[in-house]
């Protein structure tokens, strides 16, 4: 007979281990429960219950406790970290607000939908999964590109041919255009150069901040 554990001791336990996203392995380690079976079985009965949700397969939440997307983004889908329009818009570098959260990884590119947000994730090449930082954000550390990356990587792409870049949106004053090459470099793709230097041959009017 698979044992109930009492619902308040569950988010306690939980809280009190400092897991916003956990398996049923960690699950079975924090509620000391003696076999993965019935972990799996008293997960899947706080699912119903409304007091858990999955974030995806094999991996869960507190519905009082949740963790921010940002932290989702990284855990749904590793290696990741969190980059393009999310990390452009997060630094200020484009003033529109992004609700897809989009990371880079080395995997194949993937797409999930948790509590109605959407997160996609782009493949780049391994020699190119690099500048991105564990940042607090929150209450967890997060791992995001660095505005330079975050733009070498979208440039990439708008290279690619799969996105476009709109010049005058792009606030240029929170890029060190030094750092901006080095990472555009690493792709050894010259086009992604030469959208950097149509960037900064843009009129001055385009290069002021946007509130």
């Amino acid at each position: 007979m698979i044992k109930k554990i009492n619902a308040i001791l569950v988010q306690n336990k939980l809280k009190e281990a400092g897991l916003t996203l956990f398996s049923v392995l960690d699950y079975q380690r924090i509620l000391d429960v003696k076999n993965y079976s019935s972990a799996r079985s008293n997960i899947s009965r706080y699912l119903k219950l409304g007091l858990i949700q999955k974030a995806r397969k094999g991996l869960y939440f507190l519905t009082d406790n949740s963790p921010s997307n940002f932290e989702i983004a990284n855990k749904i889908y590793q290696p990741s970290y969190i980059s393009f329009e999310t990390a452009l818009s997060f630094y200020g570098i484009i003033p529109e607000t992004i609700y897809e959260v989009t990371s880079a990884t080395t995997r194949f590119p993937r797409k999930f939908n948790v509590n109605n947000i959407r997160f996609s994730y782009k493949k780049i090449k391994k020699d190119c999964f690099n500048g991105y930082k564990s940042l607090k954000y929150k209450n967890s550390y997060i791992l995001i590109a660095e505005p330079e990356k975050a733009l070498a990587d979208y440039l990439y792409f708008v290279a690619l041919g799969v996105k476009q870049v709109i010049y005058e949106r792009i606030n240029l004053g929170k890029i060190q255009k030094n750092k901006l090459l080095v990472y555009a470099q690493s792709f050894k793709k010259k086009k992604i150069l030469d959208l950097i230097n149509q960037l900064y041959a843009q009129p001055k009017l385009d290069k002021r901040i946007i509130h």
